[in-house]
C-alpha cells in the first residue's frame, strides 16, 4: 500500500517566487496594460488632454501602406540576423570545440563582443564602413563597388544585418560551444571508428543532439531581432535612408518620439508585442516537435 507524503503549508514558496513576480508586474504586466489603454486614446503632445477613440489608432495602422511595409521588413531583417548570427557561431563552435592549444584564449576572444553595448557595435560598424573614412568602403572601391549606406537602402540594410549579427554571435557562441562539449565523447568517437568524417558526424549526430539549444536560441534570437537591435538601427542609420532600414520598433520610437503620436504609437507597440508573443507560441507549437531531447 502507497503511503501519501503530505507537507505543512508554509508560505515560503510565496516568498521565494514574490521578487519574480513583483519585477514582472513592475516590468512588464503594468506598463504593457498602459500601452493598451493609451493605444485608445488620441493624446496631444503634452498629455494634457486625450480623447477616448476605441480601435481608430489601429485602423489608421491598417490603411497605412508603409506600416505593413515596415511589418515584411522586419520580418526580413529578423529572419536574417537569426540566421546569419546563429549560423556563424555554430561553425565558430564547432572549430573551438576542436582546439587543444590555446582553447581558453581563443573561446575568450569569441565571447568578447557580446560584452559590448548595441549602440557601441553600431558604432564600430559605422566608422568601419564610413564612405570617406572607413576601411571596408576603401577595399570595396578597389574592387569596384561604389559603397554608401547613407544614399543606398540596400547597402544601409545590409549594414545594419551585419552588425546586428555579430553583435548576437557570442551569445550563440556560449550556448553551442556548451551543447557540444555536454555530448558524451564516446559518441563522436564510436561514429569515427565506424568511418564517419568530420562533417558526417556533425551532420547526423552532433547537430541532431544539439537541436534544443537550436530552439531555444532560435527563439532568443527572433525576440533579439525583433527588440534589441533598435540601438544599433538609431546609431547606425536612425531609420534611414528613406526609412529603408526602419524596423517595427524603431518606428514605435519614431512616431511616439519624434512625431509626438503618443496613441498611434502605444497601439504600433501593441501590435508588436502581441506579433513576438504569437511568433513565439507557433515556435513551441510546431517547431519544438522537430526537436530531439
Amino acid at each position: 500500500m502507497l503511503k501519501r507524503v503530505h507537507f505543512p503549508a508554509s508560505a515560503l514558496p510565496y516568498l521565494l517566487v514574490a521578487p519574480q513576480i513583483l519585477i514582472t508586474v513592475i516590468f512588464f504586466i503594468w506598463p504593457a496594460s498602459q500601452a493598451v489603454y493609451q493605444s485608445f486614446l488620441i493624446e496631444d503632445a503634452f498629455g494634457l488632454s486625450s480623447e477616448f477613440v476605441w480601435f481608430e489608432n489601429y485602423q489608421v495602422l491598417w490603411d497605412d501602406d508603409q506600416y505593413f511595409d515596415t511589418f515584411w521588413r522586419t520580418i526580413v531583417f529578423s529572419a536574417c540576423v537569426a540566421v546569419l548570427s546563429m549560423g556563424a557561431a555554430l561553425i565558430l563552435a564547432a572549430f573551438a570545440d576542436r582546439v587543444v592549444r590555446g582553447a581558453t584564449a581563443y573561446r575568450t576572444l569569441l565571447i568578447w563582443p557580446y560584452a559590448v553595448a548595441p549602440v557601441l557595435a553600431g558604432a564600430l560598424w559605422v566608422f568601419m564602413f564610413n564612405p570617406t573614412l572607413g576601411i571596408f568602403p576603401y577595399m570595396l572601391d578597389m574592387v569596384g563597388i561604389d559603397w554608401n549606406h547613407y544614399l543606398n537602402g540596400t547597402q544601409a540594410m545590409m549594414l545594419v544585418i551585419i552588425a546586428a549579427a555579430w553583435k548576437q554571435i557570442a551569445y550563440n557562441f556560449l550556448f553551442y560551444l556548451a551543447a557540444m562539449q555536454s555530448i558524451p565523447r564516446s559518441v563522436i568517437e564510436a561514429a569515427a571508428i565506424d568511418g564517419a568524417g568530420p562533417m558526417r558526424r556533425f551532420k547526423d549526430f552532433i547537430f541532431p543532439l544539439i537541436s534544443p539549444t537550436t530552439f531555444f536560441l532560435l527563439v532568443i534570437n527572433a525576440v533579439y531581432a525583433f527588440f534589441d537591435t533598435f540601438g544599433i538601427i538609431h546609431a547606425v542609420t536612425q531609420g534611414g535612408p528613406a526609412n529603408s532600414t526602419t524596423i517595427l520598433v524603431y518606428k514605435v520610437f519614431n512616431d511616439g518620439f519624434i512625431g509626438l503620436d503618443l496613441g498611434g504609437s502605444a497601439a504600433q507597440s501593441v501590435i508588436l508585442m502581441f506579433l513576438v508573443i504569437t511568433m513565439t507560441v507557433v515556435q513551441f507549437r510546431y517547431v519544438e516537435r522537430k526537436v530531439e531531447y
